[in-house]
Order: C-alpha cells, then sequence, then structure tokens
C-alpha cells in the first residue's frame, strides 16, 4: 500500500519540487534586481527605514506587494478568458518577476525583525527545512540528473560551434557587428567612469 501510495504521488511531489525550484530562480533574480536597484540614493534611505520598522509593521509590508499583485494576476487571467493569451501570460510573468524582486528585497532587509515574530519563526523554520528536503530530492532524482547532464552537453556543443564559426565577440576576426557593439562598450564604459 505505501509503496502504491509512493508511486502514485511522487508525480505531484515532483512537480511541487519543480515549482519551489522555479520559484527559488525568481527569488534569485530579484534579490540580484532589489540589490542592484538598492544602489539608487532614494532607495538606500528607503530600505534603512525598512530596517527599523516594528515586528509588525515588517510584517504587513512583507504581505503587501503580494496582496497588491493579487488583483494584477486576476485581470490577468481575465484577460486570457477573453482571448488575450499572449499578454495576460506576459501580465503574469513581468508580475511574478516584478513581485519576486521586491518580496525577495523586502525579505532580506525584514528577516531579522520577522524572526522575532514566534510564529513566523516557527512557520519560517519549518517551511525552509521542508523546501530544502524535497528540492533536495529532486536534484538527487535520476530526472534532474539526466536533465542537467543533457544541459551541460547542449552547453558544450554550442560552445564548440561559436569556436568552431571563428573567433570571440570583440577580436579581430569576429564580424564587424560584432567589433562595433564591442566598441561602443568599451566606450560606454570610458564615459561612465
Amino acid at each position: 500500500m505505501t509503496n502504491a501510495r509512493t508511486r502514485l504521488f511522487a508525480p505531484l511531489v515532483h512537480l511541487a519540487a519543480l515549482f519551489l525550484l522555479l520559484e527559488e530562480w525568481c527569488w534569485d533574480v530579484g534579490a540580484w534586481l532589489g540589490a542592484g536597484l538598492a544602489r539608487w540614493p532614494l532607495l538606500a534611505a528607503l530600505e534603512a527605514r525598512v530596517r527599523l520598522l516594528p515586528p509588525w509593521g515588517a510584517l504587513c509590508l512583507f504581505v503587501l506587494p503580494g496582496l497588491l499583485l493579487l488583483p494584477v494576476k486576476l485581470l490577468a487571467v481575465v484577460a486570457i478568458a477573453h482571448g488575450h493569451a499572449v499578454s495576460g501570460i506576459a501580465t503574469i510573468v513581468v508580475a511574478k518577476l516584478g513581485g519576486a524582486a521586491v518580496v525577495a528585497r523586502l525579505y532580506a532587509l525584514t528577516l531579522p525583525t520577522l524572526l522575532a515574530v514566534g510564529w513566523f519563526a516557527r512557520c519560517h523554520g519549518w517551511f525552509m527545512t521542508l523546501k530544502d528536503h524535497w528540492v533536495g530530492r529532486l536534484r538527487a532524482s535520476h530526472a534532474f540528473v539526466q536533465a542537467g547532464r543533457l544541459l551541460r552537453a547542449m552547453r558544450r556543443t554550442l560552445r564548440r560551434w561559436r569556436n568552431r564559426r571563428g573567433a570571440r565577440f570583440g577580436s579581430r576576426h569576429a564580424s564587424r557587428a560584432s567589433r562595433v557593439l564591442r566598441r561602443f562598450v568599451v566606450q560606454w564604459r570610458a564615459r561612465r567612469r
């Protein structure tokens, strides 16, 4: 009975773990974008104020982006239902990435304060343990290992194909378009200094 149940639930568990991996990727991209935007003086001052919030204020601020994006996602679903699939899906993707960027940055800023709330600290520890367990199982699965091998083989093939085609980007033997682009990048960087 247990073996049959495991076989029945294995695809669902792997689907949930894939969802967690996608969420983790969005979170990492969002944290990277948020850290880049935090260099702006106005946002740096705002972040300093966010770090000083009391625990319940930090919790409200942490939940706010998800609540504000919910109507946007619902409108995107309505757009898809009315035949505007591309714009609806694009809206959902942009909302997901933008929301992940904001929530990841707020999480980084408010986590020490949020862990002062007892139930949040317990739920956070439980969720992180559960997530690490299932993502670890997914990464150890045969399908994930095979997909990783396939991706590495595709990268090697692409690298060999590019090297066989000619010189690297910006070199003397590269195409004219890539040389012009390289020159533009060098001039742009020189102006920034």
